[in-house]
């Protein structure tokens, strides 16, 4: 019965909302359909451009209020011409989207419907079809070659000084590790991960690993003023390295490399000075959803010194030893590695 009276009830609103559009249709058709007609145009035109002043106080507003919510400064060199980039873009489709929407609002109220004048049948026009084609084209072609210069640049060949830190996902945090004193990851095979004690699969046989260090924290240490290159993986689905205040992201993706550079120029000291907060820590967030622990995948980084940083790395303990109490026995001579000569390609992933 309720179901029904609830059908019944619906019907109901909808008889009323015909027989009031009913009744205003015929007081318009007694009052004058066209004079009814040109004030409700000229009062929509009206709220046209009240809506457009509004609407521009608006963004500018929104600007002024939250321009200190926005990220500081680059913390990299490489960030600066993202920067650019961004602001440039930003006032080129600034300046455009201020054009169109004047052009647009002042269309609406200087040809509103007022009974004085007809429509003009104009089909088309070549030549404003050729410009408001090309000009929107090219702009976008330079737009996008700038954004491929950069993203070449830090994907490109990092310089032959540059520190070397691998950055493995994980659900759900991440996994850094650093070369020892040779300076050379070593080899990683994913069929010996063990969450008890080889978390990335460090092939044992592989002297080069001996002296490799992790942190399972999630922190990465970096020096100031000196290149860095990420060599970046995942151990189960996809993840992203997101560094936002250095203006970086990449995909941490399982089986294959990625990889991308960088010289951090700001130190977490100098950036607690420049935003005012004693608490600033620069992160690594995962730019990507990677399961229902995503919220939770968080790292920090730590930018500093040439002096600091080494006081810190002599603090640390090889992953082999914090996970042997043995010494490392010498690898056997028929399974030493050959001589690697790049760190990428110290790295077996699968």
């Amino acid at each position: 019965m309720s179901g029904f009276l609830t059908i019944a009830l619906i019907g109901l609103v909808f008889v009323i909302i015909y027989q009031i559009a009913k009744a205003s249709e015929y007081a318009t058709i007694l009052r004058g359909e066209e004079k009814i007609n040109n004030r409700v145009n000229r009062t929509m035109a009206w709220l046209l451009v009240a809506f457009f002043v509004l609407g521009m106080w608006g963004i500018w507003k929104c600007h002024t209020l939250l321009a200190d919510k926005m990220l500081p400064v680059s913390a990299s060199v490489q960030g600066e011409a993202y920067d650019t980039m961004f602001n440039v873009t930003l006032l080129v489709t600034g300046i455009v989207f201020f054009i169109t929407q004047t052009v647009l609002f002042w269309f609406a109220f200087r040809y509103q419907s007022t009974g004085k004048r007809t429509a003009f049948f104009y089909a088309h026009n070549n030549k404003l079809e050729l410009i408001w084609t090309t000009i929107p084209a090219i702009a976008m072609a330079s737009l996008v070659a700038v954004g491929l210069r950069n993203w070449m640049s830090m994907t490109a060949e990092a310089p032959k000084d540059a520190a070397i830190v691998e950055v493995i996902g994980k659900q759900f945090n991440w996994l850094i590790r650093y070369p020892g004193k040779d300076g050379v990851l070593g080899k990683r095979d994913f069929r010996k991960i063990n969450d008890a004690d080889n978390v990335l699969g460090l092939d044992w046989n592989d002297k080069d690993n001996m002296d490799d260090i992790i942190a399972q924290n999630g922190e990465l240490h970096i020096v100031v003023n000196k290149p860095v290159k990420l060599i970046i993986g995942s151990r189960d689905v996809i993840h992203d390295v997101g560094l936002a205040h250095f203006r970086m992201k990449m995909d941490a993706v399982p089986g294959i490399v990625t990889t991308m550079w960088f010289t951090p120029k700001v130190t977490t000291a100098q950036m607690k000075e420049i935003t005012g907060n004693p608490n600033f820590v620069y992160e690594i967030s995962c730019d990507q959803m990677c399961g229902k622990g995503h919220y939770s995948m968080r790292g920090t980084i730590v930018v500093e010194t040439e002096a600091e940083h080494q006081q810190w790395l002599a603090k640390q303990q090889s992953y082999y030893a914090a996970n042997n109490a043995a010494p490392a026995a010498a690898p056997a001579t028929e399974a030493a590695p050959e001589q690697k000569t790049d760190s990428v390609k110290a790295i077996t992933m699968k």
